[in-house]
């Protein structure tokens, strides 16, 4: 396949040449009838020149001076009476002049005319100047200059222009290669940078100058390189987690259900381990629940039907479905909700990001510790706080929480550990509310998870 600097060259050459060729025509045409305007302005000049004089003298002796003179120039005259008979000649009567004198309109005008023009098949061209005396034609000049001169004068344009027209092609065929070159350059990185990409190899790093379009197209390249790298990086890191995730409890169903499988085991400790395993199947089920809201998320196909939300009332109903559980770990929990506060949210989806906020502050808050919800009016929004007296998050952790299967202990116990997904879906759920969460903890104090939504 050809090359683009090629075609990109050989398209600039063809139009550079059509330019080029009409200018060149266009320009030896305009000399051309230059030069041949100028030879037969001479030409008459000359004519009338001896005119003047014959008009002051139109004797024998004058007309030999005349046709002496011209017997020693490259043209030739001839004089005639008012006739048409000839006087006298400079050399020798060419076949053409008897022709042309007699073809002639007598009606000339005193500045002359051109009798013969007909440069390019004639054998010469004339001018013919009337001799005027007291008012009256007395006679005729003709002259009379051979072609071949201005053949070879045409002749020698036409050479030089086909030597300056070779090297303007040849200059041109080079500067548009060089150019088609320097042009194209950039574009043979990419499209290396971009195979590099499709075979996996996010390592390309393009030198990107200038602000021009080509410039631009290589930032985004440079851009998608990168994101393509920041995704594998996380997909493998996703790949990784999910692996981890469902290995250990799959390992303890596989133990616990061959131990349960052992005929001479007691009711009571098959029991026990039954339940092991109906907890860490789930587990498992809990995680697939996650993955699946989330690719349900990373998709954008679910759905958020907003409505307008009393905030106070959607709280109270939260705080009822929540209580018992709270009560059961001897724990409290209140909300405070400034009146009249309303929403645009879809409720469902909102009551699985404070569900899974206060699920969290139940598991890693001790008995007597308090949990409570606050929503206010801000400049910017409507604030929700919900805020625990729990072991909190150290600094490091703090950035990181919101992230896919990042969790705060790192031992993944069953008994603490979640899937590490929960506050991934509550912070996607709650972007696409228009809002924004964040996190703000003192370890071994507690933990506040700050949820900014747009009012009305």
């Amino acid at each position: 396949m050809k090359k683009i600097s090629f075609k990109l060259g050989l398209l600039f050459f063809v139009f550079v040449l059509g330019i080029e060729t009409i200018l060149f025509a266009s320009l030896y045409v305009t000399l051309v009838n230059l030069r041949i305007h100028e030879e037969f302005q001479q030409l008459l000049a000359r004519g009338n020149n001896h005119r003047d004089v014959l008009e002051k003298s139109f004797d024998p002796a004058t007309l030999e001076h005349v046709a002496t003179m011209e017997s020693e120039a490259e043209t030739d005259v001839v004089i005639t009476d008012d006739t048409g008979k000839i006087l006298c000649y400079s050399d020798h009567i060419l076949p053409i002049a008897e022709r042309i004198i007699e073809n002639t309109n007598k009606n000339i005008p005193h500045r002359g005319m051109i009798a013969q023009k007909n440069w390019q098949k004639e054998s010469h061209i004339s001018t013919v100047s009337p001799i005027r005396i007291g008012g009256e034609i007395k006679g005729y000049v003709y002259m009379f200059q051979n072609t071949e001169s201005i053949q070879n004068m045409i002749d020698k344009l036409k050479h030089h222009f086909m030597a300056v027209g070779f090297l303007s092609v040849l200059l041109t065929i080079i500067t548009i290669a060089l150019l088609s070159r320097i042009i194209t350059i950039p574009l043979i990185r990419m499209k290396q940078a971009t195979e590099k990409l499709s075979k996996g190899d996010f390592s390309v790093r393009l030198q990107v100058k200038g602000e021009d379009e080509l410039a631009e197209l290589g930032k985004a390249i440079q851009t998608l390189a990168g994101d393509l790298e920041y995704l594998k990086k996380e997909r493998n890191e996703f790949l990784a987690s999910i692996s981890h995730e469902l290995r250990t409890p799959l390992t303890f169903v596989k133990g616990y259900a061959d131990i349960a499988r052992r005929p001479n085991l007691a009711e009571e400790e098959r029991n026990r381990y039954l339940s092991i395993i109906y907890e860490e199947a789930e587990q498992m089920q809990k995680l697939v629940k996650d993955l699946f809201e989330l690719a349900k998320l990373d998709q954008h196909s679910f759905q958020i039907h907003k409505e307008p939300t009393n905030l106070c009332s959607f709280l109270k109903k939260l705080h009822d479905k929540m209580h018992p559980a709270f009560e059961a770990k001897k724990m409290s929990f209140a909300y405070h909700c400034e009146k009249n506060i309303t929403v645009h949210i879809d409720q469902k989806r909102f009551e699985q990001v404070m569900m899974n906020l206060l699920d969290n502050a139940i598991k890693f808050s001790g008995e007597g510790s308090a949990v409570s919800i606050e929503a206010r009016r801000e400049k910017h929004g409507i604030v929700l706080i919900v805020s625990d007296e729990g072991r909190g998050i150290p600094e490091m952790d703090l950035p990181h929480i919101f992230e896919r299967f990042y969790r705060v202990d790192k031992s993944r116990s069953r008994t603490n550990g979640g899937t590490g997904l929960g506050l991934s879906i509550v912070k996607e759920i709650v972007e696409a509310h228009g809002g924004s969460v964040r996190a703000a903890s003192e370890y071994g104090k507690g933990t506040k998870i700050i949820i900014t939504l747009p009012e009305g």
